[in-house]
């Protein structure tokens, strides 16, 4: 009888010193587990927080922000890149700014300025313009805006116009410098938009216009930086004494907020609402919070 207990029980004890041993076994390794993941968090975090150091110049919108985005603004930069490029390896404007401008100031090219003056600037005559005229009323009746023979040469005359010494100091950041440069265009005076550097700087990041800059190297900044500040020391004599007082930039946008309609935007401005869709290439009246219009003919 108890040599049959014994054999009964001892299956029974071989099973809880199993049992024991595998439950000594899982937890022990649980720790192990959050250990490795908590390591592998804080690499994946790290890698994170280093790239995000990299990019400083090219922040990514906050996720929370809604970002309208155009099919037309889309087209304008695919067609007018390379040119911006061209004028950025020049002078040293970024490619960035110079498109986030003429998307701004031409309603990605839609414009009456752009399609019936290819002036994508809004740049308007200066004592020196030898060019044609194009006359439309805006801070005074048929103020004076010049003409140029191709959307190019709007491009070519934007970088020669910023050739003053109001705008000297933006020619010693980095080519790549969007953000300063966007504020620097606003203090200098280059349009009368309080918003203007906002704008320009949510426009590259929407886009991501940041990606046709490029950086430079010390020794060719500061070639760049000699020849370009030699033609505006040149230019200087040249400009008009009181040219601070007059805004350079016909500029005119309206950033859509919550409970606006096409219809009280249009009314707002003195537009009907065609002409409002017809100026910022909209085939509905849909519109998104934080969405720049033209508001200007």
């Amino acid at each position: 009888m108890n040599k049959q207990l014994q054999h009964i029980a001892l299956p029974s004890f071989v099973y809880l010193i199993l049992f024991f041993c595998i439950s000594l076994s899982l937890t022990s390794c649980l720790p192990k587990q959050k250990v490795l993941q908590s390591s592998k968090t804080r690499q994946q975090g790290s890698y994170g927080s280093n790239n995000e150091g990299r990019r400083h110049h090219h922040p990514h919108r906050p996720s929370n922000k809604p970002a309208a985005i155009s099919a037309s603004a889309q087209d304008y930069i695919s067609r007018y890149k390379t040119i911006a490029i061209q004028e950025m390896n020049t002078y040293g404007i970024p490619a960035s700014i110079t498109l986030a401008q003429g998307l701004l100031e031409s309603a990605n090219g839609n414009s009456t300025l752009a399609r019936e003056a290819n002036n994508h600037f809004g740049i308007k005559c200066t004592p020196d313009w030898k060019g044609e005229s194009f006359f439309k009323d805006d801070d005074a009746i048929n103020d004076c805006f010049r003409v140029y023979r191709s959307p190019e040469d709007s491009f070519r005359d934007h970088s020669e116009f910023l050739l003053r010494k109001r705008y000297a100091p933006l020619f010693e950041l980095d080519k790549d410098d969007y953000t300063g440069w966007a504020k620097g265009l606003k203090k200098a005076g280059y349009a009368t938009n309080p918003h203007y550097a906002e704008l320009l700087i949510d426009l590259i990041e929407r886009y991501g216009l940041y990606e046709y800059d490029r950086g430079e190297k010390a020794p060719e900044k500061i070639n760049r930086e000699e020849r370009v500040l030699v033609e505006i020391a040149d230019n200087s004599p040249k400009e008009p004494e009181k040219a601070e007082a007059k805004p350079p930039v016909e500029m005119k946008i309206h950033e859509v907020r919550q409970g606006d309609t096409i219809y009280s935007i249009s009314k707002r401005y003195g537009l009907t609402t065609d002409e409002l869709k017809n100026l910022n290439s909209l085939d509905s009246d849909d519109l998104v919070v934080g969405q720049l219009l033209l508001v200007s003919k």
